[in-house]
């Protein structure tokens, strides 16, 4: 039987576990439009970003996930990103060590204070102990929270170290 290639992609993992990368790598191969899940949570703002509500989230999620192909991303485990989770073909769940996530959430922070690396967000010190405290909470809980979301899907959830091994997965695909 032969495979179906995956047009709707989502990917999740924790902080620093390269789903953006990997996003934008997939989106521009498969000409399909890119969507960080975060900005779909966050209203940015010069001032500060702030939180759309629930209904606001689940409608902009709507209008992606009804679309013919995209590339999704986050680190959200949480019920309004059940239609990404329905609708992808193909879930890649990036589960790299945590200390490769700490030693990429260090390298992100100097690329964006050197300006090599675009952020969505203010690039402080305060948000690199953030991440640091994200990457521990995913480690003591996240992951395990992610796993049992993933559960339903399992039959087109695909667990893996790196986006180098994500991309050759995603090559068996096609």
């Amino acid at each position: 039987m032969e495979k179906k290639i995956p047009r709707k992609i989502h990917i999740i993992g924790s902080v620093g576990s390269g789903k953006t990368t990997l996003a934008r790598s997939l989106s521009a191969r498969m000409d399909a439009p890119f969507y960080e899940l975060d900005n779909v949570v966050w209203i940015r703002a010069d001032a500060g970003d702030i939180r759309r509500d629930d209904e606001a989230i689940v409608a902009l999620l709507q209008q992606m996930v009804q679309s013919e192909s995209w590339v999704s991303e986050g680190a959200h485990y949480h019920h309004w990103v059940r239609p990404a989770l329905e609708e992808a073909d193909l879930i890649l769940f990036l589960s790299p060590s945590y200390l490769t996530r700490c030693r990429q959430i260090v390298k992100r922070f100097i690329k964006q204070k050197l300006g090599t690396e675009q952020a969505n967000y203010k690039p402080t010190f305060e948000m690199l102990i953030k991440m640091f405290k994200w990457n521990h909470s995913y480690e003591r809980e996240g992951k395990r929270k992610i796993a049992a979301m993933l559960t339903p899907y399992t039959d087109k959830v695909i667990v893996v170290q790196s986006g180098k091994q994500a991309l050759a997965q995603f090559r068996n695909q096609s």
